[in-house]
């Protein structure tokens, strides 16, 4: 019988996860209970993904505010500083922000406008374009804003950012003086001393402000690449892919999970005989339309994957082929051309036409953005997803 279904998602449910626990035992047992139950069989390539969060907390990946302003103090070597590009966040970044004001007697905090990195926004543009503000290069003290602006709360979470993290600083003892620019030399009219909390422009972000007589610059990831006190670290990320844990602690991005995955993907094989790809994933990589967010808080999508999910798609566009190279075509004549321009076609489709539209994405970046709108970051209880067919075409 022919198959009628594509790609499927399933988010698998799985225990809550504790420091220590056999992560690889727990989901490799949840897939294959979840396929007896509900009367499903794993195929060949088909993907398990964990988020990193339940590998995070199995590793027991864990930091507090001391930790982090330990580590800042040893590395900063000035407990006056600038804090620059944070995003704005209280999942993300207030508990990182507490943890820097710890190690300070003074914090200049330079805030990106109208929005941060990742789209969470101040202001709009329109309200720029209102009262003739260049973003580009104005420089705005808090005095100037609120003059300008007032008092605004974000769309979804109706926090006032601003008086939200000046408060935050303020609270752990240190002196918060808020700056408003887009460009990094700004800062260095404060200061020296800077800790960069960008996350995907962090390198032109260091290397400007060295070009620009910064004395000590450190991003997020220079942050926790070792333990402090016991803490956890991660040394490739430090500090970047970090969420709230408790009012004092986070939860770092996962590290060393390399050997994870491929465990995962043996047990599977040998329990199975089937050969699936495994990969543990964080934020997806696509943008909200109505809130303007791109999703991507993380530093990488996917930061440990099995080595059948490196590349890029490489994909024929069924409507140009029945558009175009088959347009005179209908029917079964049709379907039967299509087929065998896909078992026929190159292994490298880069420049053909035919190609045109596939999405040019890492497959990881791909899979992983699939398998956080299936799981989401709520109270769905599936921390695990299988996807079945993704590898699939027109011919299977």
């Amino acid at each position: 019988m022919e198959r009628l279904v594509g790609t499927v998602s399933r988010g698998i449910r799985a225990p809550i996860i504790r420091q220590g626990d056999d992560l690889s035992e727990i989901a490799v047992n949840a897939v294959l209970a979840a396929a007896k139950a509900h009367n499903f069989e794993l195929r060949d390539k088909d993907v398990i993904a964990l988020t990193e969060s339940i590998v995070a907390r199995a590793q027991g990946n864990y930091a507090t505010i001391e930790n982090i302003a330990k580590d800042v103090k040893n590395k900063m070597g000035s407990d006056e500083f600038a804090v620059i590009f944070p995003i704005l966040s209280r999942n993300r970044f207030s508990i990182l922000l507490k943890g820097f004001a710890k190690a300070a007697k003074k914090i200049y905090l330079m805030l990106s406008y109208p929005s941060d990195e990742v789209g969470n926004a101040l202001l709009t543009y329109d309200d720029l374009d209102e009262k003739g503000i260049n973003p580009y290069s104005d420089v705005l003290s808090l005095e100037k804003y609120r003059e300008l602006f007032g008092y605004k709360v974000h769309e979804f979470t109706g926090v006032d950012y601003i008086s939200y993290y000046k408060e935050l600083v303020e609270n752990e003892g240190a002196k918060c003086e808020i700056i408003f620019s887009n460009n990094p030399r700004a800062i260095l009219n404060y200061t020296k001393h800077v800790l960069t909390c960008d996350i995907h422009t962090r390198a032109r972000t260091k290397r400007i402000l060295k070009a620009n007589g910064a004395e000590v610059v450190l991003g997020m990831d220079d942050i926790l690449t070792s333990s402090v006190d016991g803490s956890g670290y991660n040394q490739k990320y430090g500090l970047l892919g970090s969420n709230k844990s408790t009012e004092d602690k986070v939860k770092l991005f996962p590290r060393d999970s390399q050997p994870l995955v491929e465990k995962i993907q043996a047990s599977i094989l040998e329990k199975t005989g089937k050969h699936v790809e495994v990969m543990v994933y964080g934020d997806g990589a696509f943008k909200d339309p109505q809130g303007k967010i791109w999703e991507l808080a993380d530093p990488v999508v996917s930061p440990f994957f099995t080595k059948g999910l490196v590349g890029t798609p490489n994909e024929l566009k069924l409507k140009y082929l029945a558009d175009n190279d088959y347009k005179n075509l209908n029917g079964e004549e049709l379907k039967e051309a299509i087929k065998n321009s896909i078992k026929t076609k190159d292994s490298n489709l880069v420049g053909n036409m035919a190609s045109q539209g596939t999405t040019p994405r890492q497959l990881t970046d791909l899979i992983g953005s699939l398998c956080d709108l299936t799981s989401g970051s709520g109270d769905k209880g599936t921390p695990i997803i299988l996807i079945q067919g993704y590898f699939d075409n027109y011919t299977n």
